[in-house]
């Protein structure tokens, strides 16, 4: 009973091992887990941390300045009691900043820290990116092998016709040696083909820190949809989603929150100060003087020797003006994108139509004809190869059509920011 317990337990620990490994190969999983331990992310994060630090420094009144000073120590004797007007002076001062200038200063620091979510984020996105087309390449080359795999069945079925014919004396052994030799080429394919699979599996394993000998599951090609994708839709759409976008707009409104930080420069500064003198008992004079109490208060002339203040200003008005450059120009690099992914789209969906509606039926029944026209010797063996070989170039086109689509749509994806239907 012992041993028998135990064995259940091992086959379900390894089916549920099993198990778990199938739940977990979609590209949304695997998108998370390539973020969550990617370290330029997590460098990111450090430095957002900083920003946010960043925040409280310089953007609060300053320390107080407390001076203890010695006034007219008469310096032949340097006596504290000799002269009425020697004393211990203590000050107390504290500078105090414009009105809304220490405010403007923390809301421009504070920007920072939006401007490095956006990082994180435009970060993230190019990780989907690159793992989308890592993943439907992936995807692309597993089905080309299948498709290769059933190419090398449908020649071992004409090799098999091709001996029955030469038993008969209907074909030469030329035929055999020819099927033989082209069985022989699709199986190299095959080993190719494996070889850029493990090679698209080990790279997506290297976004996921992990040994790149690790299985990563892809689903079947699904066929091209009919939705359409309208170039302002995702023009909008970027403009409101798209972290690099958003990153520069905030850089605009952080040099608009320059300006006016620059601004409360041209009104004065203030400090106030607090002194209290101490004096001694008097020899000369046989009294005890009265201790002093004084106040002091400071205001800075801005004068902005120069220009500087002006040329400051100057300076965050044309940042504003660049960023806002910046922000359309991308808009139009998107929009050509945007233009060129859907005549991709548009030629893709066509093409698949053709290939799969026409093509493809039509090049399975010419293989057939083939086939049946070689049994009676009306053609010859080499059009038959040709017919073959013609539906698994058709195949395996139609299986690149289909992933070069799910890769416009990943490029989609990336450049509005948003997560599309498809």
């Amino acid at each position: 009973m012992k041993i028998k317990t135990l064995l259940f337990l091992m086959t379900s620990l390894f089916l549920g091992g099993v198990l778990s490994a199938r739940n977990t190969g979609s590209l949304q999983e695997l998108v998370k887990k390539a973020v969550e331990v990617n370290p330029k992310i997590k460098s990111l994060q450090a430095k957002l941390n900083v920003a946010r630090e960043n925040i409280s420094i310089g953007t609060n009144l300053p320390d107080p300045v407390f001076t203890v000073g010695l006034l007219n120590v008469p310096a032949n004797t340097f006596s504290f009691r000799q002269e009425a007007m020697t004393g211990t002076a203590l000050n107390l001062s504290q500078t105090i900043p414009f009105p809304g200038a220490l405010k403007a200063k923390a809301e421009v620091k504070a920007m920072d820290t939006l401007i490095v979510k956006q990082e994180i984020g435009d970060l993230k996105n190019q990780i989907a990116q690159q793992m989308a087309i890592l993943y439907y390449t992936l995807q692309e080359k597993r089905r080309e092998i299948v498709l290769t795999k059933e190419s090398v069945d449908l020649l071992k079925q004409i090799s098999l016709v091709a001996k029955r014919k030469f038993e008969v004396g209907t074909a030469s052994l030329e035929n055999i040696v020819q099927v033989e030799v082209q069985i022989t080429r699709v199986k190299d394919k095959i080993e190719a083909l494996k070889g850029d699979a493990q090679s698209m599996q080990a790279q997506m394993n290297a976004y996921l820190l992990r040994d790149e000998r690790t299985t990563i599951a892809t689903p079947k090609i699904r066929p091209i949809s009919h939705e359409i994708f309208v170039t302002d839709t995702l023009l909008k759409l970027a403009a409101l989603n798209r972290p690099l976008l958003k990153g520069i707009k905030l850089y605009q409104t952080k040099a608009v929150l320059q300006q006016k930080e620059v601004e409360k420069k041209y009104y004065p500064n203030f400090k106030v100060g607090l002194q209290y003198t101490l004096r001694s008992y008097n020899q000369t004079t046989g009294k005890n003087y009265p201790d002093f109490l004084g106040l002091v208060v400071g205001v800075t002339i801005p004068l902005g020797y120069g220009g500087n203040i002006k040329a400051q200003v100057n300076k965050t008005r044309y940042l504003q003006d660049y960023y806002g450059q910046q922000f359309h120009s991308s808009l139009q690099i998107l929009q050509q994108s945007f233009g060129k992914i859907n005549a991709k789209i548009n030629e893709l969906r066509s093409r698949e139509k053709l290939l799969s509606k026409t093509m493809l039926p039509q090049t399975i029944q010419a293989y057939q004809a083939a086939l049946a026209d070689y049994q009676v010797n009306k053609i010859d063996f080499v059009n038959v190869i040709k017919a073959e070989d013609d539906i698994l170039k058709i195949k395996t086109e139609l299986a690149k059509l289909r992933t070069s689509y799910t890769i416009q749509i990943a490029q989609l994806k990336f450049l509005t920011g948003s997560k599309l239907t498809y």
